[in-house]
């Protein structure tokens, strides 16, 4: 971890105060799979925050190709992981009660851990997201996953939310494709002949996120803007979760990532995945 001194750490907002939710909201995630909440951060708070991540994801930024040589996946966006284990301002941000507490309470659980956060950086008129389910990359033995992603900056109506198919995290597993034009076309076709509604939140300021399941069926559009579209992922779920036996070579390469030292069958909570909220 980067040493910063303490007391510019602490002047950092904490991100500690309650953000309620009506039983509408819960019941709403719980039915589709997905929701917007607004001003989950306020601006002051993605003010101190957001030129801090951008500085890191520039720092760690590897990607030199330009976006025309790139293939589908490496177009969609600059993608860092685990700022949090980098930064003890990121730290702050990532470990927010805050948002771990919208988590635990639209999955309707007592407490959550961290899988990990992904900042997801998308350059100026850079490539779509294709249609995918993230729970195919994690090895977990839970249906009671969730991704917050927040806008560090204001997304326009072109650029929009992600897209998301409702319902679609009801039927759990659909198929082991990763994320390609393959599994585009494959899951386009599937969410026309299941009827899911198709829904994108629109315009989203800073601070705003939308939380989604981790087996909701989602893409998102490309950005056909001058500028990049912030984005910082948190993936929470349930505590008290099992290490799922890996059956795919993705869930395998993030078991020996993201639950170091641990095996299947094992409760998941390595030293990578503390306990962020809990009731109790």
């Amino acid at each position: 971890m980067s040493h910063v001194e303490d007391n510019q750490v602490n002047e950092l907002p904490l991100l500690a105060e309650n953000y309620p939710l009506s039983i509408e909201q819960r019941e709403s995630y719980q039915r589709d799979g997905h929701i917007v909440l607004r001003g989950v951060a306020s601006d002051a708070e993605i003010a101190s925050y957001e030129p801090i991540i951008t500085d890191w994801v520039k720092s760690l930024n590897e990607q030199d190709k330009p976006l025309e040589q790139r293939d589908t996946y490496g177009k969609a966006f600059i993608q860092i992981s685990n700022l949090w284990e980098k930064s003890e301002e990121i730290q702050r941000f990532v470990f927010a009660k805050r948002f771990a507490q919208i988590a635990a309470d639209l999955m309707g659980v007592d407490g959550v851990r961290i899988y990990h956060d992904q900042a997801l950086f998308k350059e100026p008129h850079g490539g779509h997201t294709p249609w995918h389910q993230d729970q195919n990359f994690w090895p977990l033995d839970t249906d009671k996953t969730i991704t917050m992603w927040m806008p560090l900056v204001p997304i326009s109506e072109e650029v929009g939310s992600m897209t998301f198919a409702s319902e679609s995290h009801l039927i759990g597993y659909i198929n082991r494709l990763l994320i390609s034009d393959e599994s585009h076309r494959t899951l386009a076709g599937y969410i026309e002949g299941k009827g899911f509604k198709t829904v994108s939140h629109g315009a989203m300021q800073a601070g705003d996120a939308t939380f989604h399941a981790g087996w909701t069926l989602h893409s998102a559009p490309g950005n056909p803007t001058d500028t990049m579209r912030k984005v910082m992922t948190i993936i929470y779920y349930a505590d008290g979760s099992r290490v799922a036996e890996p059956d795919s070579k993705a869930r395998e390469n993030d078991l020996k990532r993201w639950f170091p030292d641990m095996k299947p069958g094992d409760v998941a909570a390595s030293v990578l995945n503390p306990l962020l909220y809990s009731r109790e």
